[in-house]
């Protein structure tokens, strides 16, 4: 018998449920798309949890009409999800207030009791202020602040992943490899912070508030009766721990070596590596928990990264929205044909796409520099994705030197990798040869994975990934391209930031934006 297991994906715009065999066979997927979020106020991003909740049974249970003879063949079930959306629960599990999304933007008051040899060291290596923005991007520390009477009911602080498996199990149970937010982890100890790490202070967060946690393929708990009976599943189902959205997409593209790297085109774009050594590919930025015990996942993340494709359709894009309606279309795949029509190197139009500053660059703005009279609608497009593509290369480099290590393979998947001329025009910056996925689901893929093996059906992570990742595209560089896109990286983008850095600073000092902390 071919055992199946039950992925649910929640996404920030929509959540999937995907059936899975142990061959890593799509067998059936249910998408339900809802609001991203809400807005209070300016800045805001908040979200009722129980939408989550109500969307993964109203998936869950399409599956299961869908698939009535396949049931009994279904082992387990995982979950994974957007990273850093924040949700409190009380005693009784309910939550006490809404979830706060990853993309909310409010900040708390700098109030951290951080010891003072912390904070020499800090001000010596230059990091002063980023421990400030990461303890005032906190937002347990926000709800500590400004809504003292919820913090006080306050009984759990979980990620939406621990949430999520609390309704399934009624447990307080979550992943190791789940844990990426603004919290009180060790990363490197992949447990919870002690008083020797600074996360300690800035996110004060007392012991009994916070889940316990599990490696992933371990086993988070079973489905509850009424659960069962609300999704048409087998009671006692086994719940099992996986991981995050991109630590899933890593491991369902096969990343089990550090020759390889796996690119995420998401809202957040990301370049990650799986290795057995934990290292920083930017000086105080965590490597994260891997999927796979005792590995970890070094990563340099472009926040706004493919985000950018919707900033530019709501910007310059009216008019192919409008085509691709009455085409019955994506207007994407009108912007593919901006991608065949302008050269490589945008004929010298090069885009940084710092659109939000990192915790490493707070000063930092987007640029376009080299504009001329042939520049139009279809150069900014092609330059925006070629700069996203540059900037991922940077964040390599970066992991190759922190690492020494030498990548030799590109993976690649989110959204935007269903484009294939996006794909190529990244293929050829890195120069390297790229593979995309057999399936466009690798997140749930890969969350598969541990319950493949922590179930015993496939013995090692490494047997299930030869058994389960497949390819279905090859992609290689155009030797005329690269050779461009070389010499536009190393001759003028990777020069864009320093040189740049001196007015980014003075526009801060004049502007007050970003805000100065």
């Amino acid at each position: 018998m071919n055992e199946l297991a039950l992925s649910v994906d929640c996404g920030t715009q929509s959540l999937r449920a995907l059936l899975f065999d142990s061959e890593g066979h799509l067998l059936d997927g249910e998408r339900v798309y809802y609001t991203p979020y809400y807005s209070l106020k300016p800045g805001w991003a908040e979200q009722d949890p129980d939408l989550y909740w109500r969307t993964l049974i109203k998936a869950v249970r399409k599956i299961v009409e869908r698939n009535q003879e396949r049931i009994t063949k279904i082992i387990g079930m995982t979950v994974t999800t957007q990273r850093a959306t924040l949700v409190l629960v009380g005693k009784d599990g309910f939550p006490l207030r809404a979830a706060i999304v990853w993309l909310d933007q409010r900040k708390a008051r700098f109030d951290a009791k951080i010891p003072l040899y912390m904070r020499i060291a800090h001000k010596f290596v230059g990091m002063d202020e980023a421990v400030r923005i990461a303890q005032m991007d906190g937002k347990v520390n926000w709800v500590r602040q400004n809504e003292p009477e919820v913090w006080k009911k306050t009984s759990k602080v979980l990620l939406l992943s621990g949430y999520l498996n609390y309704r399934l199990t009624g447990r307080f149970v979550d992943s190791v490899a789940s844990q990426i937010g603004h919290i009180p982890f060790d990363y490197k100890r992949r447990r919870w912070a002690t008083k020797s790490d600074v996360k300690y202070y800035i996110f004060p967060v007392e012991k009994e508030k916070l889940p316990d946690l599990v490696e992933p393929s371990e086993t988070i708990g079973y489905l509850s009766k009424d659960v069962s009976k609300l999704m048409g599943l087998p009671s006692g189902l086994p719940v099992i721990a996986s991981g995050s959205d991109k630590g899933c997409e890593t491991l369902g593209l096969g990343v089990l070596s550090e020759d390889k790297a796996s690119l995420s085109f998401g809202t957040t774009a990301t370049v990650q590596v799986t290795t057995k050594r934990y290292f920083e590919p930017i000086k105080y930025m965590p490597a994260y928990p891997a999927l796979i015990p005792g590995y970890y996942n070094p990563e340099v993340e472009i926040f706004r990264g493919f985000w950018m494709i919707t900033w530019f359709k709501e910007e310059f894009g009216a008019k192919e929205v409008e085509e691709a309606l009455k085409k019955g279309i994506q207007p994407e795949e009108l912007f593919n044909g901006f991608l065949k029509e302008v050269p490589a190197g945008s004929l010298g139009l090069i885009v940084q796409p710092y659109w939000t500053p990192g915790l490493k660059m707070p000063e930092a703005k987007g640029a376009m520099i080299g504009f001329g009279s042939a520049h139009g609608k279809p150069h900014i497009y092609k330059a925006i994705i070629e700069g996203l593509g540059f900037a991922l290369l940077e964040g390599l480099r970066k992991i190759e030197k922190r690492g020494k290590i030498k990548v030799k393979e590109i993976m690649i998947a989110g959204g935007a990798s269903q484009s294939t001329e996006i794909c190529q025009i990244v293929t050829d910056i890195f120069n390297l040869p790229a593979y995309r996925g057999e399936t466009h689901e690798t997140a749930g893929l890969g969350s598969t994975i541990p319950v493949f093996v922590g179930l015993g059906v496939h013995k090692t992570f490494k047997e299930a990934i030869n058994r389960m990742v497949r390819y279905k595209d090859k992609f290689e560089p155009n030797p005329e391209n690269a050779g461009l896109y070389r010499k536009l990286f190393e001759e003028v983008y990777s020069r864009m930031y320093s040189k740049l850095k001196p007015l980014y600073k003075k526009i801060r000092e004049i502007t007050n934006y970003p805000e100065k902390v």
